[in-house]
C-alpha cells in the first residue's frame, strides 16, 4: 500500500508556495488598508458552536463535520467555517468594549467531509473578513463585498462579477418558505432524495441543490424578492445603490440562498468567467449571536477560497516566481573545502546574502548543474588549492567568466556585484 495524503486533502508543495504567499500577502494589505484587525481561532471548536449556528438540518452538520471525542468526553469538531468561531470569541473575550463596527479578518484551514472535486477539498483554506456591529447599515454589506472584490483585483483575476440576492428576515421569509414548499410538493417525485428530505426539514435549501434535475425545477420556483417586507426591500435597494456608487459589477440572482442557515437579508457569491465555482461568498448574519444564545449583534462578512484562487492561477497559466531566489551558489571540491565552505556559507547568511549549496554532492559538474537549475547569478568555487592559498573562484553563471579573489574580501565583493 502506497502511503498518501487523506482523500480530499492535499500537500502544498514548494513550487506552489509562491501562489499561497502572494494571496496571503495581498489579503493582509487589503485588510490593513480597510482597517481589519487579524484574529485567529482554534482549528477545533465545541460541536455546539456549529450545531446551533449552521442548523441541525444543514448538510454541513448532518454530513460534513469531522467530529472528535476527547478522552475527557468533550465533543469537538474541526471547524467547517470561520464565522461562528469569531462570534464565539467576540463574546468570550468581551470584544464589545472595542470601537464599532469592529472589523476582523482571519486566514486558515477549514474542514468539511464532502466529495472532492475541482475547487472543493475536505481541507480547504479561507481568508475571511467580518464586520461586527454597524446596526445593519447596508453600507457595511457593500464593504463586506468590496473587500474580497479588491483582493481579487490586486491578484489580477479578470472578469469578476458578484451574484447577489436578499433572503429577507425571519418575518418575510416564513411566507416565502410556505409558497416555496407548496411549489416543490407538486414536483416531489421529480427531485433528488436529498431535496425530498429538505422539503420536510429546510425548504429554503432546495434552491441550493446542484443536481441537474433539481436545477430545472428551480427555474419556475417562486422568487423571494417578491415576498420581502418593506424594511428588507429598502435595505436591499440601498445595498444595490452603494454597489453602483463604487462600480462593482453584479448580477441579481433571485435563487441564491447560500448553504448556511444563519444568513439574513444580503447574500452574495463572487465568480470569474470560465469557472463554475464561487471564489468568494458571504452575507449578513444579524441573528447568529442570538442563535448561539450569546446576545444581539448585527454583522456581515465574507470568505475567500484560497485553494480556488490557486486553481485559477494554475489553469490560466499564471507564473509566480520563487520569492528572492538565491543569487549565489557555493561549490566545494574536496573535504577540506567542504569544511571551510560550511563556515563560509554561514558568514554569507549572517551578512544577509542568500546563498544556496549542495554539500551532499562531490563533483564540480553536478554542483554547477544545480546552480544553473536554481538560476544563480554567481557561483563560488572552493577547492583544495584555493583553501591552501586562502582564495576563492567567482564564476559568472551567465557568461562563464571567472576570477580569483582573496577569501577575506569575498563578502564585500559579492555585495558590490549584487547591487
Amino acid at each position: 500500500m502506497i502511503l498518501q495524503s487523506p482523500k480530499g486533502m492535499h500537500d502544498i508543495l514548494p513550487t506552489d508556495q509562491p501562489f499561497w504567499d502572494k494571496i496571503k500577502s495581498e489579503a493582509k494589505k487589503i485588510a490593513d488598508i480597510h482597517n481589519f484587525s487579524k484574529i485567529e481561532t482554534p482549528i477545533l471548536e465545541n460541536a455546539a458552536v456549529f450545531e446551533r449556528s449552521l442548523g441541525e438540518n444543514s448538510d454541513i452538520v448532518e454530513k460534513q463535520m469531522f467530529f472528535i471525542k476527547t478522552r475527557g468526553g468533550d465533543h469537538l469538531v474541526m471547524r467547517p467555517e470561520g464565522t461562528a468561531p469569531i462570534i464565539r470569541a467576540y463574546y468570550e473575550h468581551g470584544l464589545s468594549r472595542l470601537g464599532h463596527p469592529l472589523k476582523l479578518y482571519y486566514e486558515g484551514p477549514m474542514f468539511r467531509y464532502e466529495q472532492p472535486q475541482a475547487g472543493r477539498f475536505r481541507q480547504f483554506y479561507q481568508v475571511g473578513f467580518e464586520i461586527l456591529g454597524g446596526e445593519s447599515d447596508p453600507i457595511y454589506d457593500v464593504q463586506a463585498i468590496l473587500t474580497p472584490f479588491r483582493l481579487l483585483e490586486e491578484l489580477k483575476i479578470k472578469d469578476v462579477i458578484v451574484h447577489i440576492n436578499s433572503v429577507g428576515c425571519l418575518k418575510c421569509r416564513g411566507a416565502y418558505q410556505k409558497k416555496l414548499e407548496a411549489y416543490y410538493r407538486k414536483h416531489q417525485k421529480k427531485i433528488c432524495k436529498n431535496c425530498q428530505k429538505r422539503l420536510e426539514t429546510n425548504p429554503l435549501r432546495l434552491l441550493d441543490c446542484k443536481e441537474e434535475k433539481c436545477q430545472l425545477i428551480k427555474t419556475e420556483a417562486p422568487i423571494i424578492l417578491n415576498f420581502l417586507c418593506e424594511p428588507c426591500k429598502a435595505h436591499f435597494k440601498k445595498v444595490l445603490e452603494y454597489m453602483d456608487e463604487v462600480k462593482i459589477p453584479y448580477f441579481m440572482d433571485p435563487y441564491l440562498v447560500r448553504g448556511l442557515d444563519y444568513y439574513n437579508r444580503t447574500v452574495f457569491e463572487i465568480f470569474t468567467e470560465g469557472f463554475d465555482f464561487a471564489i468568494a461568498s458571504g452575507g449578513r448574519y444579524d441573528f447568529l449571536a442570538e442563535i448561539l444564545k450569546l446576545g444581539k449583534l448585527s454583522a456581515v462578512g465574507s470568505g475567500v477560497g484560497v485553494d480556488r484562487i490557486v486553481e485559477i492561477f494554475k489553469t490560466t497559466g499564471k507564473v509566480m516566481p520563487l520569492k528572492n531566489p538565491p543569487k549565489v551558489f557555493f561549490i566545494h571540491i574536496g573535504e577540506e573545502a567542504k569544511k571551510k565552505g560550511f563556515v563560509l556559507v554561514e558568514e554569507f547568511r549572517k551578512a544577509g546574502i542568500k546563498i544556496s549549496e549542495s554539500f551532499g554532492r562531490e563533483s564540480l559538474k553536478s554542483q554547477l548543474r544545480i546552480a544553473d537549475k536554481e538560476k544563480s547569478e554567481l557561483a563560488f568555487i572552493l577547492g583544495q588549492k584555493e583553501v591552501f592559498e586562502e582564495n576563492i573562484i567567482i564564476r559568472d553563471m551567465r557568461t562563464g567568466a571567472q576570477e580569483t579573489i582573496p577569501l577575506v574580501k569575498v563578502i564585500d565583493n559579492v555585495k558590490k556585484k549584487l547591487r
